[in-house]
């Protein structure tokens, strides 16, 4: 079963290059059943791989597919292989189930779109980049899979791209996104050239061998990795383009700015974290990040006003805590939040697409209200979502994958008492904001009338993922609820038992269970005084607009970066080089358009010029 393992990246982009050929003169039909079929076929696979798997796991727990070779130089070869461990079979798992999922609900979504094959080329050629960045045994095949979804993410945010503001908001991405890629690849070439490798097991063995613990060496190549990761998850201070690309269609954002992408700098320090421990500093600092983005990006969310806002500042947030987690080598706790995050964030914002179906495509919740008995599919879903990205105990997948992050954060030898409060404090502040979100959107009075109606294609993805975010969580739980440890036990063959400690103590444990439950009290409490409604419509005073930009970094990257560069531009726009080459290409047309009067259409004279050239000829060769 194994061995159909290249069959898994290979099928959506088989799907992408068939609609790319023939999507135009294709039925819509015959484009979705592509689209969603590629993806869909390939998750029975990995599916199938997976039980497989945890049947029948291979000794060493790592399966390597050797395609073919790419680079072969005399101190380095790079050949395309897929490795498949239990880190990246847990990836692929999510990618493709929840792409499927995502693919079904779009094909109702997107229809009626005049881009509509287009957008499934899209959808599948990112995710067979995703697979192909989580599958590679070496470095640089990770980096074009990692370059690949940079690229798919710059087209699906731009989708619609007639409107300016979502052309500048892919642009936005795509720029800002780069600029953190080009320290990664600093970072690769650094362990290439140090390392003589980039075969990823193969390299970390050596950089186990090389490298002292705290050396310089390992705290450079880490930290230019991290930077790189920051970039792609939308970590502090690379963050500020993630709220900007919501431009794109919303299940664009449910897959690759919410299950998937985003979370690729997490799977990139989990999948290196040998290299990471060499350099404590670097996690430190991943540490103390993490702890200022999950709390900036929460209290952001608190004063959104548009749905998808408020869940793409969520997904900052939440990913933070993820990048927690991994700073204080919870490997397996950072991977449990990737799994029931990717379920419960998908599922909100496809109730959110779902809701705007219904409403003309309305995002602003102040203009929603009374909606729970108009499309009661919507608000289920969208409230088992909100449960779960809350934490409420015990009812919702969130709530475990997070205790089981703070519970690792408590026990950190350094900050650990400091990070456990910043992450209880986002906790409250997460199930404030999305509290605040159902009580505006679905009681209240009516301020959208309702139109339309779901198909099945709306209803089953949003079934499926609600049914998930209620019932993953329950893959590994407390003690005083089974002690159930199937993901630790999954990931331990790649990341070993660190997160595993013993119970903190009582007051800290039941803090984690009530900071949520007061979240939503003083949500309710608020959304009962009227103080929701009042604060919309009020003029916002400094800080209210300061959290409402993102605590305004763009702001301060236009005036220290934005602008000067502009500047810089405008000033070389006639530079020495440029004449230069502005001087050749008029030369050229110059030069065209004399040669242009000989052609006269005079046979004559074409014999004529002939004649000169043979005779000019022949006297060269002569007296040459």
């Amino acid at each position: 079963m194994n061995n159909l393992l290249w069959l898994v990246p290979t099928l959506p982009l088989l799907g992408a290059l068939l609609l790319g050929l023939f999507g135009a003169v294709l039925p819509a039909w015959c484009t979705a059943l592509i689209g969603t079929a590629s993806v869909g076929i390939a998750a029975i696979i990995a599916s199938s791989i997976g039980i497989h798997w945890y049947g029948n796991a291979p000794a060493s727990h790592v399966f390597v597919q050797d395609l073919w070779s790419w680079i072969d130089l005399p101190h380095l070869s790079i050949g395309l292989s897929l490795y498949l461990d239990p880190v990246s079979l847990l990836m692929m798992l999510v990618i493709t189930t929840v792409g499927f999922l995502i693919h079904l609900f779009s094909t109702e979504y997107m229809a009626g779109d005049e881009g509509y094959s287009r957008y499934f080329v899209y959808l599948n050629l990112f995710v067979a980049a995703m697979l192909l960045l989580v599958l590679a045994s070496d470095l640089l095949v990770m980096f074009v899979g990692w370059e690949g979804v940079g690229v798919c993410s710059y087209l699906l945010v731009g989708f619609w791209f007639h409107k300016p503001a979502n052309g500048y908001a892919a642009r936005k991405s795509f720029v800002v996104t780069r600029i953190a890629d080009i320290a990664m690849l600093v970072g690769i070439l650094l362990l290439a050239v140090k390392l003589g490798t980039l075969s990823i097991q193969p390299m970390l063995a050596r950089a186990v061998e090389v490298w002292p613990h705290g050396d310089v060496w390992p705290s450079l190549a880490a930290g230019l990795l991290l930077i790189g990761g920051l970039g792609k998850s939308a970590q502090v201070p690379f963050q500020t383009w993630l709220p900007d690309a919501m431009a794109g269609p919303t299940p664009v954002s449910a897959l690759i700015h919410a299950a998937t992408m985003v979370t690729a700098g997490v799977y990139l320090i989990v999948r290196t974290h040998v290299l990471f421990l060499l350099a404590p500093d670097v996690l430190m600092a991943i540490s103390i990040g993490a702890a200022i983005t999950l709390l900036l990006a929460a209290l952001a969310a608190l004063v959104q006003s548009d749905i998808k806002r408020v869940l793409a500042y969520s997904t900052i947030s939440q990913i933070g805590y993820m990048f927690l987690a991994v700073g204080v080598g919870a490997w397996s706790a950072a991977m449990f939040h990737f799994l029931t995050h990717a379920v419960f964030k998908a599922l909100l914002f496809l109730s959110a697409g779902a809701i705007a179906m219904r409403l003309h495509h309305e995002q602003n919740i102040f203009k929603m209200g009374g909606l729970r008995n108009k499309i009661p599919l919507a608000f289920w879903s969208f409230l088992i979502g909100s449960a779960s990205l809350a934490a409420l105990p015990v009812v919702s997948a969130g709530s475990f994958s997070k205790e089981m992050i703070l519970g690792s954060v408590w026990f950190d030898p350094t900050i650990g008492p400091l990070l456990w409060g910043a992450g209880l404090l986002g906790a409250l502040i997460t199930a404030t904001y999305i509290s605040r979100v159902v009580f505006l959107v679905f009681f209240g009075p009516v301020r959208t009338e309702v139109s339309g109606r779901y198909g099945v294609r709306i209803a089953v993805p949003l079934i499926v993922l609600a049914a998930g975010s209620m019932l993953v969580g329950w893959l590994e739980t407390p003690g005083f609820l089974g002690g159930n440890r199937m993901v630790t036990v999954l990931l331990r063959p790649a990341v070993g038992a660190v997160g595993i400690h013993p119970a903190m103590d009582i007051l800290a444990d039941a803090s984690g269970y009530i900071a949520p439950l007061l979240g939503v009290a003083i949500a309710f409490t608020l959304y009962r005084s009227g103080y929701w409604q009042r604060a919309a419509t009020a003029q916002p005073n400094a800080l209210r607009r300061l959290m409402h930009s993102g605590f305004g970094f763009d702001a301060v990257y236009d005036v220290i970066l934005v602008r000067p560069f502009m500047a810089l531009v405008r000033g070389l726009r006639n530079d020495p080089v440029d004449l230069v080459i502005t001087g050749i290409s008029v030369l050229a047309i110059r030069l065209h358009r004399a040669l242009r009067r000989s052609q006269v259409g005079q046979v004559r004279r074409y014999a004529g010029w002939v004649m000169v050239g043979s005779i000019a000829t022949v006297a060269i060769l002569v007296f040459a």
